[in-house]
């Protein structure tokens, strides 16, 4: 999942949700991520984890073309952003700017906390509003060409829109029938983790599922 859904999928405790942004970054054993973000940077861990191995995940990952499949999990998580923000309204009462707004306001109580990759990354994300951002879809092929910049070898997500656009019905259907089951997930593991018996031991040194 993409920066969007993994704050709400966190909501609406602010460790949680800076974890989601720092989940990103921190590549490491969670034994050495920064105390207050480490349950945040394991649930991060533990949705793309079920998300990567859900059925409905991976039966829509082979209806990409041959040569898009290696970056279908890149263009689903930014694709889940767009549809989330269209279905918005049907995940929350909270109305997208507000909750956006409130998400900036964490991430910038949670300064200096961040590493330094996710620090300026909470900085870009308010100072651009990238969170509001994903209701047009061309933001999707627009992100995903900004992704295929960090590869060495040229940039194999150049004008992906062309081939991604008629996967969007598919990527539609699949969000809708995912994202309930995905935030029944997090709900579950947010609540076995603030059991009393699971608080003297709630953070395992995993790393994160890439």
């Amino acid at each position: 999942m993409n920066f969007l859904a993994h704050f709400h999928l966190a909501w609406p405790e602010p460790p949680l949700i800076a974890g989601a942004l720092e989940g990103d970054y921190h590549k490491g054993p969670l034994h050495s991520a920064p105390p207050r973000l480490a349950a945040g940077i394991e649930l991060h861990r533990a949705i793309d984890a079920f998300t990567d191995e859900h059925p409905l995940v991976r039966e829509l990952k082979s209806d990409f073309p041959s040569g898009l499949r290696r970056f279908a999990g890149i263009l689903i998580d930014l694709g889940f952003d767009h549809f989330l923000t269209r279905h918005w309204s049907e995940f929350s009462q909270l109305p997208l700017p507000h909750f956006n707004a409130r998400v900036y306001h964490t991430l910038a109580a949670s300064h200096t906390d961040f590493s330094p990759g996710a620090r300026r990354m909470a900085g870009r994300l308010a100072a651009f509003d990238i969170l509001g951002a994903y209701g047009e879809w061309d933001s999707v092929p627009a992100s995903a060409e900004r992704v295929g910049e960090r590869f060495r070898r040229g940039n194999p997500l150049r004008q992906v829109g062309t081939e991604l656009e008629p996967l969007a019905p598919a990527m539609e259907r699949t969000f809708v029938r995912f994202y309930p089951e995905l935030q029944h997930f997090s709900r579950d593991w947010q609540r076995r983790r603030n059991q009393p018996q699971n608080r003297a031991s709630k953070i395992a040194p995993t790393a994160k599922t890439p």
